[in-house]
């Protein structure tokens, strides 16, 4: 496998910064809402490679290296000699659809007469999509068997629309994800946090797929204006620095973050981007800016791990949250993450409304929030 960083920006349009590809067959791409809205940086992706699978979304902000950017396209070119790869694309309306999408995706990648489905890179529309039906919905068609990793397109701390291209100019409403067939890929993971819990555990009394009405019998929406008091005038995207950990009473081990996507003012009720089940404890958590790039180097050193040493490229996926906590300190994460995946290897991602990969306890993929997610992808040589 061989790969080309590359990148585009308004004076000097595409270019490439390192590497020699050749003929890519798939290439990974990620940019603001503003950028690729008008669909032209995708036509020129196209007519620059014309037999490439072409994977992109919106984002909070462009992860290249050690370097985090707002202004710029960041993309990735990649060329598999022995790795079969297929792209689905489906539509889905709203959350209500999100289980039977995945299965969708799901069903269009495992049907294949070659190789066998190896693992999944997935995004997803970050504002439509209740990202644990998503995830659910693909793998109840493909198994746990099959590595499935990848995010949810993000749109800054605007929260207005979000953007997601498979073979295609980028649009809303949209999941596309690629599939790798064969043996020779391999593709490793790790996802880690850093937020710190506090206050009182409070269970989830009043909920209905991702939207949370009541804890403790109570308005969600008003326990978080309380803790955000002034900040309360900035909802949804200042409760991005309050999430809540949430865990099935029985499993307490096996706990998810849920970060807020809106706020129902009239219902009092705040929407997740993932479940948010009735019965389940949660309890409010805050950023601690050192722990957090801890959990980013932790993320790196597990998805290292099990690559074995083998080159490859990694793909970072870091929630909005932790770059709205960090500001201009953001860089320290993904150059936590770089320092333990090794300096060589091309590093390319961006910050999300959402992570999906495998739980690090249970195993199965799930979608996470407030994590980094890293994502290694290498081919083997026979």
């Amino acid at each position: 496998m061989r790969s080309e960083q590359i990148s585009w920006n308004e004076g000097s349009g595409w270019i490439s910064r390192s590497g020699d590809v050749g003929l890519a067959n798939l290439v990974f791409y990620f940019g603001t809402r503003q950028a690729l809205a008008s669909g032209a940086r995708y036509r020129e992706l196209r007519s620059k490679y014309p037999g490439a699978r072409l994977l992109g979304c919106s984002t909070g902000g462009q992860i290249r290296n050690d370097d985090v950017t707002d202004d710029d396209i960041a993309g990735l070119a990649l060329r598999f000699d022995r790795t079969g790869l297929r792209l689905a694309t489906a539509t889905v309306a709203g959350p209500l659809g999100s289980r039977a999408c995945g299965e969708t995706i799901g069903r269009t990648l495992a049907q294949t007469n070659d190789d066998e489905l190896s693992a999944i890179f997935v995004l997803s529309d970050g504002l439509s999509v209740n990202g644990s039906e998503l995830v659910a919905g693909i793998t109840a068609v493909v198994g746990n068997g099959v590595a499935l990793t990848g995010g949810m397109a993000g749109d800054g701390a605007l929260f207005q629309e979000t953007l997601v291209g498979g073979d295609g100019p980028p649009r809303t409403h949209q999941v596309a994800a690629v599939g790798f067939y064969g043996n020779a890929v391999r593709i490793a993971h790790g996802s880690a946090g850093g937020w710190d819990e506090f206050g009182p555990r409070r269970r989830i009394t009043r909920a209905q797929g991702n939207v949370l009405y009541e804890l403790d019998g109570k308005p969600a929406l008003d326990l978080y204006k309380r803790y955000l008091g002034d900040e309360a005038d900035g909802l949804p995207g200042t409760a991005l620095l309050f999430p809540l950990r949430i865990c099935d009473p029985e499993y307490p081990d096996n706990e998810v973050v849920r970060t807020v996507l809106a706020v129902d003012h009239d219902a009092r009720s705040m929407t997740f981007a993932g479940d948010m089940p009735e019965g389940w404890v949660a309890q409010l958590m805050r950023g601690n800016l050192d722990r957090i790039a801890i959990g980013a180097a932790d993320a790196a050193r597990q998805a290292a791990a099990d690559i074995g040493g083998r080159d490859g490229v990694a793909i970072l996926v870091s929630c909005i949250g932790r770059r709205l906590l960090m500001g201009q300190r953001v860089t320290e994460e993904v150059e936590a993450a770089g320092a333990e995946l090794g300096r060589g290897m091309p590093r390319l991602g961006f910050y999300s409304y959402g992570e999906i990969a495998p739980h690090r306890a249970m195993g199965e993929c799930q979608l996470h929030n407030q994590t980094m997610t890293v994502t290694v992808i290498s081919e083997t040589d026979l």
